[in-house]
């Protein structure tokens, strides 16, 4: 009984350091959230862009003036920004995150409708690039300066200049267009039914793209942290034991390499939001990148503000989770972050 608490107290100790520094950082992230909510309608008031003539669209050109002033009052257009801030912020504490002008819909509407499919495709390819990096990562410091090792170094640094967006049109180019394998866009089949398979088929093009694009920081992060992890006396130890080499790589020296490499991860959560809306806008995902691009050119100040905050509140997210796995994981990690 005493050797289980005593095992269970170092355990115990590091879920409070977790919990205060999810503490912390929720404490960080309310007023940063704030922040960054007003400058987004500070520079959509800044954007040459009429939110009123994007809503009437051609229709403009023949609205009487009193129709557009009556307009641009109902929406509270003709307020100062910090005034159309406050409402916004006035109604989304009260749960109401406010009606999308470019779509006719509450705005919780139309993140419930998208935002399952962008996580579907953040997620998959998320999982594709930590499964590719660590296999093709481990395979190349077990192999260092083998024909392996080159070949992974030479197109991780080759990905490191390639926009996601030309990785994009390149996937449709050859695996939709020159061997039509898969398709080049959308998540059900011409006949607009989505079934399981069918949205695997459409997913698997954008979630690979989507991994390529973050491949060369994770696999060059796994290599070197593993060379590191295979000089240390340790490892050196387990060798002069007569281990298997597969043993003494995957048991002694990974361990040591995976914590650099979960903080990579985490730090990595920004261009993959990035990559996310590239891939949606290439692929033709019905996520939330599309929703985005049309709350910008139409100044749709609810829609656009609350997709710039989900994004934000990704990442500061996922840079926790990864700062907690890692507190977790290693007992030597510190708090304090």
């Amino acid at each position: 009984m005493r050797a289980s608490k005593e095992k269970a107290g170092p355990r115990e100790g590091r879920l409070r350091a977790a919990g205060r520094m999810a503490l912390r950082r929720l404490a960080v992230a309310v007023p940063l959230l704030l922040a960054v909510s007003g400058v987004v309608f500070a520079l959509g008031a800044a954007s040459p862009f009429d939110p009123v003539y994007q809503y009437y669209g051609t229709r403009i050109f023949t609205a009487a003036e009193a129709d557009v002033a009556r307009t641009r009052a109902e929406l509270g257009l003709d307020e100062p920004v910090w005034q159309q801030y406050g409402h916004w912020l006035n109604g989304v504490l009260g749960g109401d995150w406010g009606l999308s002008r470019s779509y006719g819909q509450p705005v919780s509407d139309v993140v419930a409708e998208r935002l399952p499919w962008t996580l579907l495709l953040a997620g998959t390819g998320l999982a594709l690039a930590v499964l590719i990096a660590l296999t093709l990562g481990v395979a190349s410091a077990w192999r260092q300066g083998g024909w392996i090792d080159r070949c992974t170094v030479t197109m991780a640094h080759t990905l490191e200049g390639l926009p996601t967006f030309l990785l994009g049109l390149g996937a449709i180019a050859v695996f939709a267009v020159a061997m039509p394998l898969l398709p080049a866009g959308g998540v059900s089949e011409a006949t607009g039914t989505a079934t399981v398979a069918s949205t695997i088929r459409h997913l698997a093009l954008p979630a690979l793209v989507l991994a390529v694009a973050q491949l060369p920081w994770l696999i060059l992060t796994v290599r070197q942290q593993l060379l590191v992890a295979l000089s240390e006396d340790h490892v050196t130890a387990a060798r002069s034991r007569g281990l298997p080499e597969r043993t003494v790589v995957l048991r002694h020296g990974l361990p040591g390499a995976l914590l650099p490499f979960v903080t990579t991860v985490g730090t990595r959560l920004p261009e993959l939001v990035t990559g996310v809306v590239l891939v949606e806008e290439v692929f033709s995902w019905p996520g939330v990148a599309g929703a985005m691009v049309r709350a910008g050119l139409n100044v749709d100040f609810p829609l656009l503000v609350a997709l710039t905050l989900l994004a934000t509140g990704a990442v500061l997210v996922g840079n926790l989770c990864a700062d907690i796995a890692v507190l977790l994981i290693d007992p030597r990690a510190s708090a304090n972050g």
